[in-house]
């Protein structure tokens, strides 16, 4: 279990930053609560916000994403899988390519797919069994989409909801599996093979939607 405990320079859960936001959760009786309050946290403490996408290991570090107000399924999995490794608990990251039916015409626009590449979760081991958990959509996004917020017990897997009152909300083509730190050059390589205008240098960041990768030119 060691390689699912341990600090890296993404999850680096010994920084200030992580020790701080996991500190209210201490004192909770067990590490199944704890994960549980934190997951909350995670999911609802960030506006989910697909248009700011940076791909480099410095953007991604827990403690970076904890000075933002709004994030997206990466970077709210980093923070949980960061949380959990503070308090003790094991976890590894996850990564598929989903397809979301509701409220991402925008994005489908951008990203000239209907397909997200590289959606994150998180896989948590606690009472001797790993549950996935998905801390991505904030209570106000389902809101806005007229879905549930996914709750998670710790028990069993928590995913996207398959479907919503009005039909099909999110399926899952193909998962990646899992992995003990983010695979930052996996994750840039097949995001430029899903989306390659966004690397061709012509993309321009700007208040609408912003990205950068491997490759961006150093600032």
């Amino acid at each position: 279990m060691e390689e699912y405990l341990r600090p890296t320079f993404i999850l680096d859960f010994t920084s200030p930053e992580v020790q701080e936001y996991v500190s209210e959760f201490r004192e909770l009786n067990s590490l199944e609560e704890q994960a549980k309050a934190l997951y909350l946290k995670v999911r609802d403490g960030f506006l989910y916000d697909p248009y700011r996408l940076d791909l480099r290991p410095e953007a991604l570090k827990a403690s970076v994403i904890l000075k933002k107000s709004r994030a997206w399924c990466v970077e709210k999995a980093i923070v949980f899988a960061a949380g959990l490794r503070a308090l003790s608990i094991p976890c590894r990251l996850g990564y598929a390519i989903v397809q979301n039916h509701i409220g991402v015409e925008r994005l489908t626009t951008i990203l000239r797919s209907e397909k997200i590449v590289f959606h994150g979760y998180v896989d948590v081991l606690l009472n001797d069994n790993w549950t996935k958990a998905t801390p991505a959509f904030d209570h106000r996004t389902c809101s806005l989409c007229e879905v549930q917020p996914l709750e998670w017990d710790a028990d069993e897997d928590s995913l996207f909801q398959e479907y919503s009152g009005k039909g099909k909300f999110m399926e899952y083509h193909y998962d990646y599996g899992t992995f003990p730190d983010v695979p930052v050059e996996l994750m840039n390589e097949e995001m430029k093979k899903y989306y390659p205008h966004l690397f061709d240098g012509t993309h321009t960041n700007s208040r609408q939607f912003s990205f950068y990768h491997l490759w961006s030119p150093k600032d």
